[in-house]
């Protein structure tokens, strides 16, 4: 099985209830345990799992904090958040011979909001006596307990048993998930009137004899075209342009331009279409704006280039337009630029090849050292707003989401976990976004970067 499929489990609870011990227990002497940089994500490891019918993948969360100052129930809060954004089961370790804890009652209540299975592992039972006191911890309420001494070796295999059972671990092959590659790629074509949007999907059309199909779209104003190009095929989805409030005639038009906001939310890829000949306008810009907000991927196709500047050379044409358009659309700095002529047929090629390029730099993913090594990187070479100290914000732990199977473009979704996290400005939010941009430049791809932690109280 690819790496990357594996099920994850995270072991979390407080500290020196042995995790460690648990951890190494399942993943074996011979199993090799990679280690992030020193410092940065503290002792946190991950390792394979190979005792049960599927190989999964365990993250022993030990560490997290503690080096920190905070009270230890918001310490136990950040450890449980990273196991529930990254695990698809977390094994609640608790010791038996301490018994129940605030701080077991504080994690308890942090997992119990999640809806991903938990299972509660009594360690240190290695004795008649203390399996008697595992009994007390059934008053947390979870329904898979295991009593293991992860230590001796003892009841590790029924804890194996459970967690292939809650994550339908087999060695039987899986049934096939729908994947987005058994269905065409989708590219809502947006912009305000006259754009040019028509005249580029009757190009697209017409430069091929693909063939063509239309499918029931949602109304009449969002007309779907599936066009095969190559081994690919796409669903050309031709929205109603988008014309500012004051300009909208009647009902039906309202209603045609909500479609088409809502041909944007299904899209895979939206393609903005300005006429470049005309300039950019104030309603590019709001249109652009909706595509932001909808987190989705962006080409910005302006169309009519053999109308801009038709006199100057090629060079300077570009150079003009690019600055143009960086400078109207700052704020889709990653959306790259494809001029075209949809008249004259100019330009469709590139536009397919940026299309795919997109599409192929959204199934990458930054590795979670890389990612930690750049943002502490960053932190520590300019601190900006946050300043230094330790009363400063600091990152315990970053990680880059999974996406799901079914998602074409992924937007990538990284999660910061962090002590006093409320000092993070925004503005500083944008700067670490460019640091990982170095690395991972994730053309036409939005990033999305959440950060979890300590509230200011």
């Amino acid at each position: 099985m690819n790496p990357s499929e594996r099920k994850m489990v995270a072991i979390v609870g407080r500290p020196n209830v042995g995790k460690s011990a648990l951890f190494n227990r399942l993943a074996g002497k011979n199993i090799s345990i990679v280690h992030d940089q020193a410092g940065v994500t503290r002792d946190r490891i991950t390792a394979e799992c190979r005792r049960g019918p599927e190989v999964f993948d365990i993250m022993d969360t030990g560490g997290i904090g503690a080096s920190t100052d905070d009270v230890l129930t918001d310490q136990v809060q950040i450890e449980a958040e990273v196991g529930l954004e990254v695990a698809d089961l977390l094994l609640f370790v608790v010791d038996v011979i301490d018994g129940i804890t605030t701080i077991d009652q504080a994690l308890t209540k942090v997992l119990r909001k999640t809806s991903k299975p938990v299972v509660l592992v009594c360690n240190k039972a290695d004795s008649a006596k203390r399996k008697l006191g595992a009994a007390d911890f059934a008053a947390l309420g979870f329904k898979d307990t295991v009593d293991v001494s992860a230590a001796h070796g003892l009841g590790i295999k029924e804890l194996v048993d459970v967690i292939a059972a809650r994550l339908n671990l087999t060695d039987k092959p899986r049934p096939q998930v729908t994947s987005h590659k058994d269905r065409p790629l989708k590219l809502a074509i947006v912009g305000r009137p006259n754009a040019g949007k028509s005249s580029l999907v009757n190009a697209v059309l017409g430069e091929q004899r693909a063939i063509v199909s239309e499918v029931a779209g949602t109304t009449r104003d969002s007309l779907d075209i599936k066009h095969t190009r190559g081994e690919q095929t796409y669903q050309l989805i031709d929205t109603a342009g988008i014309r500012r409030q004051a300009k909208l005639d009647d009902d039906v038009e309202i209603f045609s331009v909500k479609r088409a906001v809502q041909s944007i939310e299904r899209a895979d890829i939206c393609l903005l279409v300005v006429d470049c000949a005309e300039g950019i306008k104030m309603q590019d810009r709001k249109i652009a704006q909706l595509i932001l907000e909808s987190r989705k991927p962006c080409i910005l196709v302006m169309n009519k280039w053999d109308l801009f500047h038709p006199s100057a050379k090629p060079k300077d044409r570009m150079e003009e337009l690019t600055e143009t358009v960086k400078r109207e659309f700052f704020f889709l700095h990653f959306a790259p630029i494809v001029p075209v002529s949809a008249k004259k047929n100019q330009g469709l090629d590139k536009l397919f090849k940026t299309i795919d390029s997109v599409k192929e730099g959204a199934q990458k993913r930054v590795g979670t050292g890389v990612l930690n090594r750049v943002l502490q990187r960053a932190i520590d070479y300019s601190p900006g707003p946050i300043g230094t100290g330790s009363h400063t914000f600091k990152l315990l732990y970053a990680t880059q989401v999974n996406h799901r199977e079914e998602e074409a473009v992924p937007v990538p979704h990284f999660v910061l976990f962090a002590n006093r996290a409320f000092k993070l400005q925004d503005s500083y939010l944008r700067f670490l976004e460019s640091k990982i941009r170095e690395e991972f430049p994730g053309v036409g791809l939005p990033f999305v970067l959440k950060v979890k932690g300590k509230a200011k109280k």
